[in-house]
């Protein structure tokens, strides 16, 4: 893996942070079926998209966390999730998975 991949850093939502269910926040493309997590490329960029995402703030607690792209990369693979970078309007960027 190159150094450039272990050194990329992006930004999660993650869902009952520091709780025994914390998970990734992830959702499903209705066009095509497939299981995504939304990534940002800032903390600010995820917050700003955060306002927009479908959540249920009534029973789950929510925060934006840093990942490194290789363990980001690795969850996302053993869960059958594909990794969209997306910006604050939820709009996909790119594919990274």
């Amino acid at each position: 893996m190159s150094n450039q991949i272990q050194n990329t850093w992006y930004y999660i939502i993650v869902q009952n942070p520091e709780a025994g269910g914390e998970q990734f926040v992830g959702y499903t493309d209705q066009k095509t079926g497939k299981a995504f997590i939304p990534t940002f490329k800032t903390k600010e960029i995820a917050q700003q998209c955060f306002l927009v995402m479908p959540k249920d703030i009534m029973n789950h607690k929510y925060e934006v966390q840093a990942i490194i792209q290789e363990d980001l990369m690795s969850l996302a693979q053993q869960n059958g999730y594909d990794i969209f970078v997306m910006d604050d309007k939820g709009r996909v960027l790119e594919k990274i998975s």
